[in-house]
């Protein structure tokens, strides 16, 4: 799920990260650090001409510094507002009757009704239709009316969960989250594996998610307006971009999951098994399943709540007592050798959606 958002996204921030990594190196060449295990690029003279106009390294730095943290912020916030959005758009699928939402969602959609009338120009909104206000008022009165009497099928307006006046630091992330109905963001956000091996790894455990977020977005701010007094070198630039990229898979995930539980309440999802062994180098795994028709190609969830993760995988192989097949149909629980595209762990488990 969301892999359209997260190849956007993707694309985005590996942009950011070529223009980098190509005004570091035009540095080099142009103010003469061009590194000696690197050939020279061929003199040209439209390139010695362009020289010339080139702006000092300092300025040059700030410029890169400013317009990376700048560009990296307003992918995140668009990723979370496109994410929320979606959920939104789906959870009328998920749970028919607006009665029957959770009580958080429906304060939010009231109030947010009622700040949207009386404060129009604070929350922003895409009017595809080119609809006056006038007009775009009475379409939300009456979706609100349609949702209330549980007789049509009802509306969330995207505009008005994800409106926002903080930077999303931690807690307006959260409280994004938390009004959408979905609780317990940064819990998922810390343990998910690819932020741990950032905090790990990377920052060597000397930082943690929450301050590195208020530390991006301070960057954000300063250069927003134009106080710059620390220049992030190349790499700590790339290093957020490497960050931004770990939120927004964690994120992903994270409403892949919520979604993935609505869907076994209503029965359009099924849990089928849990991984009883895992052989890394295979990418093969023992599962127990039951009650379920499996075939070369399905694909399938892996979930674990405890370590925030939730992947599509797809079935490359199937072995029963080490004899492989094209498909299974197992009605009693048994234990099924199935080989992923994928890692997993011991304790995962499996999900179909129907």
């Amino acid at each position: 799920m969301f892999e359209n958002l997260l190849e956007t996204s993707s694309i985005k921030i590996a942009t950011v990260r070529a223009m980098l990594q190509t005004n570091d190196r035009l540095r080099a060449i142009v103010f003469g650090k061009q590194s000696l295990n690197k050939d020279p690029l061929p003199e040209n003279n439209d390139f010695l001409e362009l020289a010339q106009e080139f702006p000092g390294e300092i300025e040059w730095k700030i410029y890169d510094h400013c317009a990376t943290v700048m560009r990296l912020y307003a992918i995140y916030e668009r990723f979370v507002e496109d994410l929320i959005s979606e959920w939104l758009q789906l959870l009328p699928e998920l749970i028919s009757s607006y009665s029957d939402l959770d009580e958080t969602i429906q304060n939010t959609h009231r109030e947010g009704i009622g700040r949207l009338l009386i404060y129009p120009k604070k929350i922003r909104f895409e009017d595809p239709e080119n609809q006056n206000l006038s007009i775009y008022y009475k379409k939300v009165v009456q979706g609100f009316l349609a949702a209330l009497s549980d007789h049509e099928k009802y509306e969330l307006l995207p505009e008005i969960f994800i409106f926002h006046e903080q930077n999303l630091r931690k807690d307006a992330l959260v409280e994004l989250f938390t009004k959408a109905g979905i609780e317990k963001a940064w819990e998922w956000i810390i343990h998910h594996r690819q932020i741990k091996y950032f905090i790990e790894q990377v920052r060597g455990n000397q930082n943690t998610a929450e301050a590195e977020l208020k530390q991006f977005i301070h960057y954000r701010n300063k250069a927003a307006h134009g106080s710059i007094n620390e220049i992030l070198g190349i790499q700590e630039l790339l290093y957020l971009a490497d960050f931004v990229e770990a939120l927004c898979q964690a994120l992903a995930e994270l409403v892949t999951y919520q979604i993935l539980l609505k869907k076994v309440s209503i029965g359009q999802a099924q849990k089928v098994g849990r991984v009883t062994e895992w052989f890394k180098k295979q990418k093969a795994a023992i599962v127990i399943v039951e009650n379920i028709t499996l075939s070369v190609g399905d694909k399938l969830f892996l979930v674990n709540e405890e370590s925030s993760y939730c992947s599509l995988t797809r079935i490359e192989s199937i072995q029963i007592d080490s004899q492989p097949r094209n498909e299974v149909k197992i009605s009693s629980p048994t234990e099924v050798g199935l080989k992923f595209n994928i890692d997993t762990r011991k304790g995962f488990s499996l999900y179909l959606i129907n």
